[in-house]
């Protein structure tokens, strides 16, 4: 009996190891909003840039759910600031999968809102400004007594390596509650103006608004989460050249943003003769010596710490690939 234990207890940590590694890695863009840009203006009373606040709940979602190895958004950020990219390049295929080449994501999932707000027939704007019950939230009156939230999200799951399209998907959420606005009876207190307002926050969420774009998040992350299995792993190749070696220690010229993970295991090789062309003089093939192997145990953007392993010490100039 205890036997049958101590292989069960082996069994599911071997599981939950192979299923970790078969989890695909993705990144969310913050999702398109220019379509719904004036009902936006309209609702919060100033420009809120609900493209970022969608896709953070779509990250809470997937991360929550698990199918997906989700990359963190402040990588995001980084990236998009050192490539400059502009905030329409985010529901652009091809440069979507170029983002996607430089975080090292199986693919990356970028989208669209194409309904956010309310529904005209049951809602007419009221008394705008900083006033009213609508203050609570530093945002103006919307509504008569009947209030009706409709939001509508649409999204594309596209390759790194083709910037094919491999999975779609669209969420819509609607709801209505009367004797209040859009974004009334949710909250206790919030800042007019800016930019930034937490969609994730329970104060939104326990809004009409807010419980309309739940709905459309859920559905549209079910149908996200459901497509794994169409996404190929993508491979990261990685190259790199020993900067330190002490003892048994690297230094490595190579981090997280050629795709790097604590944990990797990478060859470690040192460079020999060069072959060329006896026809063209270039090289055609360069003859290297197996030194060992190298497991990575801290990372940050553009340099790696491992442990070595190997018949041979290691030096500075040493090549290490995967």
């Amino acid at each position: 009996m205890k036997r049958f234990a101590v292989m069960a207890g082996l069994c599911a940590v071997v599981c939950s190891t192979v299923m970790a590694q078969q989890k695909k890695r993705v990144a969310v863009l913050d999702f398109d909003y220019a379509t719904v840009s004036s009902a936006v203006s309209q609702i919060f009373q100033t420009n809120v840039d609900v493209g970022k606040g969608i896709a953070d709940l779509i990250v809470d979602r997937l991360v929550r759910d698990g199918q997906y190895s989700v990359i963190e958004r402040k990588a995001i950020s980084k990236i998009l600031a050192e490539q400059n990219f502009s905030n329409s390049d985010r529901a652009d295929a091809n440069s979507a999968a170029k983002i996607g080449r430089l975080l090292g994501v199986d693919a990356i999932i970028i989208g669209s809102i194409t309904q956010f707000g309310r529904d005209d027939k049951t809602t007419s704007l009221g008394g705008g400004g900083f006033g009213g019950f609508g203050s609570k939230y530093g945002l103006g009156g919307l509504g008569r007594r009947h209030a009706k939230a409709v939001v509508g999200i649409s999204a594309r799951m596209v390759s790194v390596d083709t910037g094919e399209i491999l999975a779609v998907g669209d969420g819509k959420g609607e709801s209505s509650r009367s004797g209040t606005s859009l974004l009334g009876a949710g909250g206790a207190s919030g800042a007019g103006g800016g930019g930034a307002y937490d969609m994730t926050s329970k104060n939104f969420g326990d809004t009409i608004l807010g419980e309309a774009v739940n709905q459309a998040v859920t559905g549209l992350s079910q149908q996200l989460e459901a497509s794994a299995s169409k996404l190929p792993v993508h491979e990261v190749k990685i190259e790199g050249l020993i900067a330190d070696a002490t003892g048994g220690t690297l230094i490595l010229n190579v981090g997280s943003k050629a795709g790097l993970k604590v944990g990797d295991k990478l060859q470690v090789k040192r460079a020999g003769r060069e072959i060329r062309d006896p026809a063209t003089g270039k090289v055609i093939r360069r003859i290297e010596t197996d030194l060992g192997s190298a497991t990575v145990t801290e990372v940050d953007a553009a340099s790696s710490v491992a442990t070595y392993s190997g018949a041979q010490p290691a030096k500075v100039g040493d090549v290490v690939r995967n």
